[in-house]
């Protein structure tokens, strides 16, 4: 589904390449987090799954497509294939939640008979049906959050790419989030989360990548949890070497 194949890529004047050399394989229906501290790599990792970015050396295949061969002009379709969620939404303000989830069908080419049929059925998905005539600026934070979910997986793609999609919402709607795209995950999409959030990933336990100076240091194929250093190897305790014939002594308790 998604497979990463010793991808190198360097921005011109950095002096260390912003992906080196990583290799990895997510399989149809999975859930991934990938996880690592700011600079390390996440972001141009997902810029290249969208085509945003292309690798200096490596080869990345996508749902089957080798994206060598994706020229420019095919860039906008090879995109529709995906779902991508961002932590800022990225909704239209001047036009309602129904609105939002149909323009995006409509950009896929999608006629008006088959719009009005889905968009109902994907914001009840989010439940947000009761909110369809309503502008972005009259919902939450986790609502909206959640009307840019509907809005990317009504065309209902295979791979959902969420980039910190809780980062600005608080405990309680993040968990809302999580389950939603658990839900998603559930009818076979496969998704992958960049996240800072360490709880959310201890408490679903799926898959973990770690990524550090542009490199995967850890890959817990399963009940992952949220790791940015490699587990330091504990020192064996000191042992006092004694002379030979000479006991230690027991030190005397003075009393004052």
């Amino acid at each position: 589904m998604i497979l990463f194949d010793s991808v190198t890529k360097q921005y011109p004047g950095d002096s260390a390449p912003a992906l080196d050399s990583v290799s990895l394989h997510i399989e149809p229906n999975e859930f991934v987090f990938l996880v690592g501290k700011s600079g390390a790599g996440k972001s141009t990792l997902m810029k290249m799954i969208t085509k945003e970015e292309s690798p200096d050396s490596g080869k990345i295949i996508i749902g089957g497509i080798d994206l060598d061969y994706v020229k420019k002009r095919h860039i906008p379709g090879y995109r529709r294939r995906l779902g991508v969620v961002f932590q800022d939404f990225k909704l239209l303000p001047r036009r309602t939640v129904y609105e939002n989830v149909a323009f995006a069908l409509e950009i896929a080419g999608m006629s008006g008979k088959e719009i009005r049929k889905t968009v109902p059925k994907v914001l009840e998905l989010v439940d947000l049906l009761d909110q369809a005539k309503k502008f972005p600026d009259q919902l939450s934070g986790g609502q909206q959050q959640r009307v840019s979910i509907a809005r990317s997986v009504a065309r209902q793609p295979k791979i959902l790419i969420a980039d910190e999609p809780t980062a600005n919402l608080d405990k309680l709607t993040t968990k809302e989030i999580i389950d939603l795209l658990k839900k998603i995950n559930d009818f076979g999409t496969t998704i992958l989360v960049t996240t800072h959030n360490e709880n959310i990933v201890n408490n679903l336990q799926k898959r973990v990548i770690t990524l550090k100076d542009g490199k995967i240091v850890n890959d817990q194929k399963n009940n992952g949890i949220y790791e940015l250093e490699e587990t330091p190897i504990p020192k064996a305790p000191k042992r006092v070497m004694q002379k030979p014939g000479h006991a230690l002594k027991p030190r005397r308790r003075v009393i004052q």
